[in-house]
């Protein structure tokens, strides 16, 4: 797994007594995965956060999340060990669209329905909450190709501001297999979503679950369990799109996050 910072937090008199080991960086996106002492309660801000059974744990950071938030850990038998998390920012690509027609700016009552049932399905299907860390072993590429787009983007759209791009796009010929980057369980499957198209969710644990969007195919139900590597869709271009490409997305709880901190790029391609 590829992760921006390693750091070994000894928060006690003497090294001997280390709470928890991080890996990450606090950063607007970013994701840190923690080991701590099984059995040990979590909280960040005040909210509970979900610990494996061997003591292992995920913080997100959302694109616009900014100041401090306070991670606390507290073992069996010991008193809270308290840190401090301070996310720092990135810069954003911004790109200025403009001379569109409004109906592909503002959709129409009709498809703002659908639009609003369909984002319910999604939201539905990323409440599940598991204490496996099916992430723990890492993640790799779910296709190979160009990456054509990042996290964090934003265009603005006939001078109207439209909602960042949370994912990375990762441009390739139409039936592209598509691979599971991690284990995990599927929580939805969808043909043709209006946005998404054929769109895919797959739940890592503790909240933190990809979604993959545009697929031509979609060759796995929900509900089943899939292994790292394991082919669960084909890269196309249905719903929204303008070419062949595949939007992959990662979310911990509400928070949207980056999945290209967890991979590796070369040269503007992808790497396994």
């Amino acid at each position: 797994m590829r992760l921006l910072t390693c750091l070994l937090l000894c928060l006690g008199p003497a090294a001997s007594l280390c709470a928890f080991e991080l890996q990450g960086e606090p950063v607007q996106g970013g994701l840190i995965f923690g080991l701590t002492t099984p059995g040990a309660v979590v909280e960040l801000d005040g909210t509970p956060v979900l610990v494996s059974q061997d003591g292992r744990f995920v913080l997100g950071f959302d694109r616009d999340e900014q100041g401090e938030q306070e991670l606390v850990v507290t073992e069996p038998d010991r008193p809270p060990k308290r840190t401090t998390l301070l996310i720092h920012d990135r810069d954003w690509k911004i790109e200025r669209v403009d001379g569109l027609p409004q109906r592909t700016v503002t959709p129409d009552p009709e498809a703002s329905e659908r639009i609003r049932q369909e984002a319910q399905m999604v939201a539905t299907a990323r409440l599940r909450r598991e204490q496996r860390a099916d992430y723990a072993a890492g993640f790799s590429w779910p296709a190979q190709g160009r990456i054509s787009g990042v996290y964090g983007s934003q265009r603005v759209l006939n001078g109207t501001p439209a909602r960042p791009h949370y994912g990375v796009d990762i441009a390739a010929p139409t039936g592209t297999p598509v691979y599971a980057p991690a284990a995990g369980t599927v929580t939805l499957t969808h043909p043709d979503m209006y946005y998404s198209g054929g769109t895919i969710i797959l739940d890592h644990g503790q909240g933190l679950s990809s979604t993959f969007l545009h697929l031509s195919a979609v060759l796995v139900e929900s509900g089943k369990r899939v292994n790292q590597g394991d082919l669960i869709g084909k890269v196309g271009m249905t719903g929204r799109a303008s070419g062949p490409h595949l939007d992959w997305r990662m979310n911990w709880l509400d928070r949207r996050v980056d999945p290209q901190n967890l991979v590796k790029t070369e040269n503007g391609r992808t790497s396994p």
